[in-house]
């Protein structure tokens, strides 16, 4: 194969793990509280700070200087700090729409993301200033000719990893069972002894988590995170979603796919391709929701009137 088709290629998979990461907290929150959690990639975009500031505080305490040990703590202790951030602005925020029109929950987590923005841009030293964020993998192996990144091997075996155990607790676990219960009917539920409040809670834990995966990998895939990265990558881990159909897992998975292809394809094949990547991008959701409104694997909603 030749070397700049395979370098496409991981490229093209590795961008396709990332924003699935963050289009299924968008579909699985959809799914279950029927709100558009318009801050989740404000949110998810959190978990590179955390790993930063993490990282300063063991190296200034208890571990040596460039330890991997450092890091590796740092995401940990990020993905569950923003896991729980995830819970707080439910708790504080979000629940409060859960019966209001679902336009005022749209506006309402469109100006949370410009609050959690802020509030990094102020409170993280020189909050406004690009960061540096380190490759969480340096190697790379040879497979014949073609040295793959093991970074890159590393995003798609976590991707894949984190959807295979998403599958496997909503399909066949009981919290799936009592999730998707909820996600059905939240009355009936709590006849069954369901409270709806705790799904809720762990809903938002799992989506927050996951996206933090995908935040901390944006970051290091860019080498470098920014306050308002959270903008970005919420709106393409949305329109992944909105593509694939939202509330669809496996719709979220096509539209990930779909939107790095294009984003891939457009930096391969026009010249300064990275300023219309977007664009594309973009047109794609357009075209899809002329073509098919609920998504690619949505199904529409009939409502009686």
């Amino acid at each position: 194969m030749d070397a700049q088709l395979a370098q496409y290629l991981m490229n093209w998979l590795v961008l396709g793990s990332i924003y699935t990461l963050v289009a299924l907290g968008f579909s699985l929150l959809f799914g279950v509280l029927d709100v558009i959690h318009f801050s989740h990639g404000d949110v998810s975009i959190v978990a590179p700070f955390v790993v930063l500031a993490t990282v300063q505080a063991l190296i200034s305490t208890v571990l040596p200087a460039d330890s991997i040990a450092a890091l590796v703590l740092a995401c940990a202790v990020a993905i569950v700090a923003v896991g729980l951030v995830g819970v707080l602005l439910d708790w504080l925020v979000i629940r409060r729409f859960r019966n209001a029109p679902a336009m005022m929950a749209l506006v309402a987590t469109v100006a949370l993301g410009t609050v959690v923005r802020e509030l990094i841009r102020t409170f993280y030293p020189q909050g406004s200033n690009p960061k540096p964020f380190p490759r969480l993998i340096e190697s790379s192996v040879t497979f014949g000719d073609l040295p793959v990144p093991l970074f890159s091997l590393f995003v798609i075996g976590v991707s894949v990893l984190m959807v295979a155990v998403l599958f496997m607790v909503m399909g066949h676990t009981r919290l799936g069972v009592r999730i998707r219960a909820v996600a059905e009917d939240r009355n009936i539920a709590r006849l069954m002894a369901i409270r709806p409040d705790r799904i809720f809670a762990v809903t938002f834990f799992i989506a927050s988590a996951v996206g933090a995966i995908g935040g901390i990998f944006f970051a290091s895939y860019a080498g470098v995170v920014r306050f308002d990265f959270g903008v970005q990558l919420g709106l393409i881990g949305f329109s992944a979603a909105v593509i694939g159909g939202l509330g669809s897992m496996q719709g979220a998975i096509l539209g990930s796919l779909l939107i790095a292809g294009i984003d891939t394809l457009v930096q391969a094949t026009m010249a300064d391709g990275a300023s219309y990547r977007l664009v594309f991008s973009f047109l794609l959701v357009i075209l899809v929701l002329v073509l098919k409104p609920s998504g690619i694997l949505g199904k529409p909603i009939m409502v009686k009137v």
